[in-house]
């Protein structure tokens, strides 16, 4: 259960866009510096609930999204947004999604391939907002596993449903622990697993009205034992008549065969596997004699991180803390964002890391997924993603969470670089893994030559070729 006190953030959609709105297909929009999408190449796989669906009805696929019958209103929307015609996950996952009666859905889906929009598109299509009453009571209920992306997911909704009269969104995620509760009174609400459960434990939040429940990241909630815990209590407090959608870059095989119990026979939508890679990520590592020497080599990076923004990755809270005070210390400007800063202060980290006010972004696995920046084109991975053991020893490299940290840079068609720091057997065992698991080259960077370090990364970089895009692979 969440022991910080959530937050009611319930406001309108604004009525008033500006023209040029557009919005990456991860879901931050310009204003949120998101990517727009460059949609690489991939097929998508469809596995129906009913064997006897026939794959050549209308509605089977669609090529516009005028061919979905929605409301003129979301159509404008759309517009707005810069959506001319469906991705290629959307021409397929939509007309499931939007079926009558509603059917469940299971979707693994790489970021970039418009998964986010497909799941608020099916929202708002199924709202009532056609009373005061009914506007403020909860129709949907879309759950993320961190606050910054069920932000990020709220700037979605507000995007695309801004022509809709009477949307109101909730946002429903941990904040300052001297906030009090209010009352959700909306029609959508966004949050977190645990502070949605401990809202509806305390009444302030109404699950009788919930049409819609959305799993974005499922994969990740679905696995951990607290969020998946709380997945389900959220789950058991709905009608049994609600729709039920998971969204993942990524579905391990046990989490899949757990994911269709939790939605119960659902349809079923992926990308091929042989599409999935980490082509478009040019991936390097500098080896380190010990803890000390890799910090020393991230100071001596540090001039190199603010050519666009960089996001550190770390092992642990405490590891955050002391390289942010020692940085900091000795005259360089870093920000680190952390699941131990409360609601506030977390909310004008990323902000301030979105907007470029900070360039460089100390964090842990908080921020590994889902998150949109588009001006991030390096990753530092300070400490090798490992899977947790019981008896505390280095366990196998974790590689979902590698997959996910080095996607937040080489966006969308971009080129991106993720630099790996090796200082022990342990961690060389795991990167070595993790090369022979993705199939991928990853290079040493020779730190006797700073200058040619220099030249490679920045070179990289520049080079933005937008056919060079990325995919996640299982």
């Amino acid at each position: 259960m969440s022991s910080e006190a959530p937050e009611d953030t319930a406001t309108k959609a604004p009525e008033a866009p500006p023209a040029d709105t557009t919005v990456g297909q991860d879901g931050a929009g310009a204003d949120l510096n998101g990517s727009e999408l460059q949609e690489p190449d991939y097929s998508v796989e469809v596995t129906l609930n009913d064997l006897q669906a026939d794959p050549d009805n209308p509605l089977f696929s669609v090529k516009s999204f005028e061919q979905l019958g929605l409301d003129e209103r979301i159509l404008k929307g759309l517009s707005k947004m810069s959506f001319r015609k469906p991705s290629k996950v959307q021409e397929r996952a939509l007309p499931l999604l939007m079926a009558n009666p509603p059917q469940n859905l299971v979707g693994q889906s790489q970021s970039g391939t418009g998964k986010t929009a497909a799941f608020v598109l099916n929202i708002l299509s199924r709202l009532d907002l056609s009373t005061q009453e009914l506007q403020a009571t909860p129709q949907a209920l879309i759950l993320a596993p961190t606050r910054e992306l069920a932000r990020q997911i709220v700037g979605v909704v507000e995007c695309m449903g801004q022509y809709l009269d009477g949307l109101i969104i909730g946002t429903a995620v941990p904040t300052d622990s001297n906030t009090r509760p209010q009352k959700m009174a909306c029609s959508v609400v966004v949050g977190t697993p645990g502070t949605v459960m401990d809202m509806m434990k305390r009444r302030i939040l109404a699950s009788g009205g919930i049409r819609v429940l959305v799993l974005d990241e499922a994969d990740n909630m679905l696995d951990l034992q607290g969020l998946g815990d709380q997945c389900i209590r959220v789950k058991s407090a709905l009608p049994k008549t609600t729709q039920i959608v998971l969204f993942s870059a990524t579905f391990p095989d046990h989490v899949t065969e757990y994911s269709k119990k939790f939605a119960n026979n659902p349809n079923e939508i992926r990308l091929q596997h042989d599409e999935l890679t980490v082509e478009g990520i040019k991936q390097l590592y500098i080896d380190c004699a010990d803890g000390e020497e890799k910090y020393n080599n991230l100071v001596a990076l540090y001039g190199l991180l603010t050519v666009g923004s960089s996001i550190i990755f770390v092992r642990t809270r405490a590891s955050a803390a002391e390289i942010e005070k020692r940085m900091v210390a000795e005259g360089h400007t870093v920000a680190s964002l952390t699941g131990g800063i409360e609601g506030s202060q977390r909310d004008a980290i990323i902000d301030a890391f979105r907007s470029g006010q900070a360039k460089v972004l100390i964090t842990t696995n908080v921020l590994a997924r889902g998150i949109d920046v588009s001006t991030v084109s390096l990753v530092i991975n300070y400490d090798i993603p490992e899977e947790h053991t019981q008896n505390g020893r280095r366990g196998e490299p974790d590689y979902q969470t590698y997959l996910h940290r080095i996607g937040r840079t080489g966006r969308f068609g971009r080129i991106g670089v993720a630099i790996s720091f090796v200082s022990n057997k342990d961690e060389w065992t795991m990167l070595s893994k993790i090369q022979s698991h993705f199939g991928c080259q990853i290079d040493r960077i020779d730190t006797g030559d700073w200058d040619e370090v220099e030249d490679t990364i920045k070179r990289t970089i520049k080079n933005s070729r937008a056919q060079a895009g990325f995919a996640l692979r299982k």
